[in-house]
């Protein structure tokens, strides 16, 4: 992998990762910009005691742009996008309307191919390499920033879940916190590590899943797809490393190759589920990383976690009374028919 960094006309970095160690990468943005600004700040609710960012200029950010004003695709024929180059393999940049800026974090955008037309299940093996490396290297850099606890990686695709951009891409965001998910998470794992003499609760939830075997959808040498017991959402897999690590950085080399054709295989598993007539598994990609200051770091369990709202062809699982007022998940889908579906369409 090769890494080039430079800076868009509004000062912002953007980082090429190209698979080829010749690849030249020396196109300036030509767009007449002003120096971005921001009013992200971050206000913790006195009730519930968790934090909510208020980014008031992202009202301002770009809405379902035709194909052709695409601002993630490369710069051709004239038309000149966030991405000075011709062409790339995966680029990241900060974003223009980030959610967290400043003291409050920073949000990046990573552009996973140049083709506009393609989704995440369309990569090769090598490109989905490109990818993990990209987070990784991301990770690793945030991670170094003056006040950052938490580093996300997310994909979110489809218009029903609310995506702005058609072309395939994800965000990174870096938190100023812990986020109220990984508190919970956190403090579910002292508490079953206080409970059991000092047993591990990510370890025992992969044990669990092996020995009932139902819900696993994939099972690899070094990863482990399954529907967990208590899914949240319609359809929902649960992504374990085998060797148990914080975060991507830890990941061995064992692991890092094998990803891609685990996760590739899941992601086109989701866009077989409903059906060829059915447009394409909206869906939310999340990677959860231990929090950089957290005691027990070395405890947390690296996982990706991929979910759809789509409950069944052409109805949607919407977030209503019980889940938004009291955050009480309501599944009309039994984790175990969900995990069946999964299998059944594997390699189709």
């Amino acid at each position: 992998m090769k890494k080039t960094a430079t800076r868009l006309a509004d000062g912002r970095e953007l980082i090429y990762y190209d698979a080829r160690d010749d690849a030249v990468r020396d196109a300036v943005d030509q767009r007449p910009l002003d120096p971005i600004s921001t009013t992200s700040e971050i206000r913790r609710d006195p009730l519930l005691g968790d934090c909510v960012a208020v980014a008031s200029h992202r009202q301002g950010r770009t809405y379902h742009p035709p194909a052709d004003a695409c601002p993630l695709c490369p710069s051709r024929d004239g038309k000149h996008t966030e991405i000075p180059a011709a062409d790339y393999d995966v680029a990241v940049f900060e974003n223009r309307f980030p959610s967290l800026a400043g003291d409050s974090g920073r949000c990046e955008v990573v552009c996973f191919t140049s083709d506009h037309d393609a989704s995440f299940a369309d990569l090769t093996e090598e490109q989905a390499a490109l990818v993990l490396d990209a987070w990784t290297d991301r990770t690793a850099e945030l991670s170094q920033l003056p006040g950052v606890e938490q580093v996300f990686c997310f994909e979110n695709r489809g218009a029903e879940i609310g995506v702005t951009l058609g072309h395939p891409h994800g965000q990174i965001y870096a938190y100023p916190f812990t986020t109220p998910r990984t508190e919970r998470m956190l403090a579910s794992l002292a508490a079953h590590r206080e409970t059991t003499g000092g047993r591990n609760l990510f370890d025992d939830v992969l044990a669990d899943e092996h020995a009932d075997g139902r819900r696993i959808v994939l099972d690899a040498e070094h990863w482990t797809a399954f529907v967990p017991y208590a899914a949240h959402w319609p359809y929902e897999v649960h992504l374990y490393p085998k060797r148990r690590v914080p975060d991507l950085l830890a990941l061995d080399d064992a692991a890092r190759t094998e990803f891609p054709q685990v996760y590739l295989e899941v992601l086109r598993r989701f866009d077989r589920i409903f059906g060829e007539a059915e447009p394409p598994t909206p869906y939310i990609a999340a990677w959860h990383q231990a929090p950089l200051t957290a005691p027990d770091r070395a405890d947390f369990a690296l996982h990706l976690e991929l979910f759809t709202i789509r409950r069944t062809s052409g109805k949607l699982k919407f977030l209503a009374g019980s889940e938004s007022g009291m955050n009480v998940f309501i599944n009309d889908v039994p984790p175990e028919r969900a995990a069946e579906r999964l299998r059944e369409v594997a390699g189709k």
